[in-house]
């Protein structure tokens, strides 16, 4: 695996028009990125990949061949951001410490970079990177450390406490991590007005 975009890009195909995407879109254009979205279209969304340097896959979990069906070979030699939660269709956790959900979207797309990265921050928080002025803590997991490198800086543009967590397989404790945010949130009735921050 190889990334080819530059450290610093300046457009991103966001696949996925829900919440997530929406507002990691407003966050990136109000830092001066070029973005464009897309939904449910293979053409587009092949047709987007190609455009992207940096491809943003923000869509339901289980969504995630189809997205693969739909980008293509288009998507080789790009980066593409894995903000998926690992939830089924029940809502129920749907990965495991042995094998993330970005380690099989790598296996899907072998000659792409993925990243994991925003999973663990509720979508409102995502425009700003902030909560009540303080900035959230994202990690950036990915065995290619260019590519770390690059979602590392769109995260801190954005507003985000940008961690670079290390290798792919570190996304086996990222992902629960976004779910226990959602726990939080819901179980035990914090609302989603919470996040993690990373003090050091």
């Amino acid at each position: 695996m190889v990334a080819l975009v530059s450290p610093v890009p300046s457009n991103g195909a966001i696949i996925g028009q829900g919440n997530a995407g929406s507002a990691l879109e407003k966050g990136l254009q109000q830092n001066g990125y070029e973005t464009k979205t897309v939904g449910k279209e293979p053409e587009r969304v092949q047709a987007l990949t190609e455009w992207g340097e940096v491809i943003i896959l923000a869509i339901p979990f289980p969504e995630r061949s189809n997205a693969v069906d739909a980008m293509g070979d288009a998507v080789d030699g790009k980066i593409l951001v894995d903000v998926t939660n690992a939830l089924s269709e029940n809502s129920e956790y749907a990965s495991s410490l042995e094998e993330s959900g970005a380690e099989e979207l790598q296996a899907m797309v072998p000659d792409a970079t993925v990243v994991k990265c925003f999973n663990t921050v509720f979508s409102e928080h995502m425009p700003s990177g902030k909560l009540e002025g303080d900035a959230l803590t994202v990690f950036a997991a990915s065995d290619d450390e260019e590519a770390r490198e690059t979602v590392v800086s769109m995260a801190r543009e954005i507003g985000f406490d940008a961690v670079d967590a290390g290798p792919l397989e570190k996304a086996r404790w990222l992902e629960p991590l976004g779910y226990l945010n959602m726990q939080l949130a819901f179980d035990q009735d914090m609302g989603t007005n919470i996040g993690f921050r990373l003090v050091r």
